[in-house]
C-alpha cells in the first residue's frame, strides 16, 4: 500500500521502477518466441519413402573392382551383357578395371509424380579405388514391397581426390561414394492420404505439453472453438473442411500461424569420443566450489649395449632393456565459481577455470551429481 502511494505521487519514479522491473525480468527469465506451426510440426501421413538399388558404374580410370576379391562384379556385368544381346563364353576371365558394383539409394518425397527428378546417393560396395569419373548405369530403385519406383542414372559427382605413385599416395576426402543431382526419374508415386475422418493430425518434433497448448490455443483464434485439440504432449487433431479443393488452402494457412513456443529444456550433450562439449542458451549454474588436477604415468624405455673391453677378448655382447615410471601430478586448487544466470555468464564461469576439454567433460558430471548444474546431462 504504501509503496503504492509513493509511485503515484512520484510518477517519474514508477516509470523508472517498472523500466528496472522489465530489465530484471528479461535477464533472468528467457522469454518465449513465436515460430511458425511449419517449423514446430509435421503432417501426420506425409513423409518421404526411401528407395534402395544395386547397379554398375562405368568409365573409371582403372581404380574399379578387382574380380577375384568381388566375384559379383563379374557376374552382374555378365548378366546386364546377355540382356543387351552381348554373349560371354563360359568360364571367361574378366580383368575389368573400369568397372564397379554400388548399392543407390533415394528418397521418394511425398505426392511425387511420374516424371519427377530425385537425387541419389551411390556407394561402392566392392573394393573400388574411387568412383571419380564413373558413369551409373540405369538402375530400377525399389521400395520396401520390392516395387520399382524410380530408375536411376548418370555421371557421379565425387567430392573428393586422390593421387598414388611410386608407392605413395594421397587422398582428400572419401572417394568411394558420389551423388547424382536429379539422377533417378520417378516412375510411379506413393498414394498420399493425410486427412481422416474429416480430420489431420499434426505432430510436433519434440513432445511439449505447453507447446501443444500453444499450438491448439493459436488454431482455434483464427479459425473458431473446437477446431483443435491436444491428444498428448505431441500430437494436435485439428478438425478439416469437407470440401477437398479448400483442404490444402486451409492447412497452408494452418502453416503459416505463428505459435509462442517457451524456452527450450535446460541440457547439456557431451561427446565423451571427441571430448566436445555443448549447451544450450537456458543451461544455468548455482554458485560452487571446484578442485581438480591431473594425474600422469609416464613409461619410458632405453636399449642398453654392452660390449667386451677388447677386441678378440672372447666376450659376449649383451643388449639389455631399461624400463623407468615416473609419476606425475599437477597441484590442484579450489575454484569458486558464482552463480550464472545465461549462457555467456555459464561459458565466461568455465574458462575461468582454466581446465582442458576432457577435464571440463568429469567437471560437468560432478556439478549436476552436486546439484549445481541447472540441465540435464546427455552423454553420447
Amino acid at each position: 500500500m504504501i509503496a503504492n502511494v509513493v509511485l503515484s505521487r512520484f510518477p517519474l519514479a514508477a516509470g523508472l521502477v517498472k523500466a528496472m522491473l522489465a530489465v530484471w525480468l528479461l535477464a533472468f527469465h528467457p522469454m518465449a518466441h513465436a515460430e511458425r506451426i511449419k517449423d514446430l510440426a509435421s503432417l501426420q501421413g506425409v513423409r518421404d519413402n526411401p528407395l534402395i538399388g544395386y547397379g554398375l558404374v562405368v568409365g573409371l580410370d582403372g581404380s574399379g573392382d578387382q574380380v577375384r576379391q568381388a566375384p559379383f562384379t563379374q557376374q552382374s556385368l555378365t548378366n546386364m551383357l546377355s540382356q543387351l544381346g552381348v554373349t560371354i563364353p563360359q568360364g571367361s576371365n574378366m580383368q575389368l578395371k573400369n568397372v564397379a558394383a554400388v548399392m543407390v539409394t533415394a528418397r521418394l518425397p511425398a505426392f511425387a509424380r511420374p516424371g519427377q527428378a530425385v537425387d541419389v546417393v551411390v556407394s561402392s560396395m566392392g573394393n573400388a579405388k574411387s568412383l571419380r569419373g564413373g558413369t551409373l548405369l540405369m538402375t530400377p530403385l525399389k521400395g520396401a514391397n520390392g516395387q520399382v519406383y524410380a530408375i536411376a542414372q548418370g555421371n557421379l559427382l565425387v567430392g573428393g581426390a586422390g593421387a598414388e605413385a611410386g608407392g605413395s599416395s594421397i587422398q582428400v576426402n572419401q572417394l568411394n561414394g558420389g551423388t547424382i543431382p536429379s539422377g533417378a526419374i520417378v516412375e510411379q508415386g506413393v498414394p498420399t492420404t493425410f486427412i481422416y475422418d474429416g480430420a489431420l493430425t499434426l505432430e510436433l518434433n519434440s513432445t511439449d505439453f505447453g507447446t501443444a497448448q500453444n499450438v491448439v490455443t493459436a488454431i482455434n483464434q483464427r479459425f473458431g472453438p473446437n477446431t483443435a485439440v491436444a491428444l498428448d504432449g505431441r500430437v494436435v487433431r485439428v478438425q478439416a473442411p469437407l470440401d477437398a479443393q479448400a483442404q490444402s488452402a486451409f492447412l497452408s494457412q494452418i502453416e503459416n500461424i505463428n505459435v509462442q513456443v517457451p524456452p527450450a529444456r535446460a541440457r547439456v550433450v557431451i561427446n565423451a569420443r571427441t571430448g566436445s562439449v555443448v549447451m544450450n542458451r537456458t543451461v544455468t549454474i548455482d554458485e560452487a566450489a571446484i578442485a581438480y588436477g591431473n594425474l600422469s604415468v609416464v613409461i619410458s624405455s632405453q636399449t642398453g649395449v654392452s660390449q667386451p673391453d677388447t677386441p678378440f677378448a672372447g666376450g659376449q655382447t649383451v643388449v639389455a632393456d631399461q624400463t623407468s615410471i615416473e609419476m606425475r601430478s599437477e597441484e590442484g586448487s579450489l575454484q569458486r565459481i558464482t552463480t550464472s544466470a545465461n549462457l555467456a555468464d555459464v561459458v565466461r564461469a568455465l574458462n575461468a577455470l582454466g581446465a582442458t576439454p576432457q577435464d571440463l567433460l568429469s567437471i560437468l558430471q560432478n556439478l549436476k551429481s552436486a546439484g549445481a548444474l541447472r540441465a540435464d546431462l546427455e552423454i553420447i
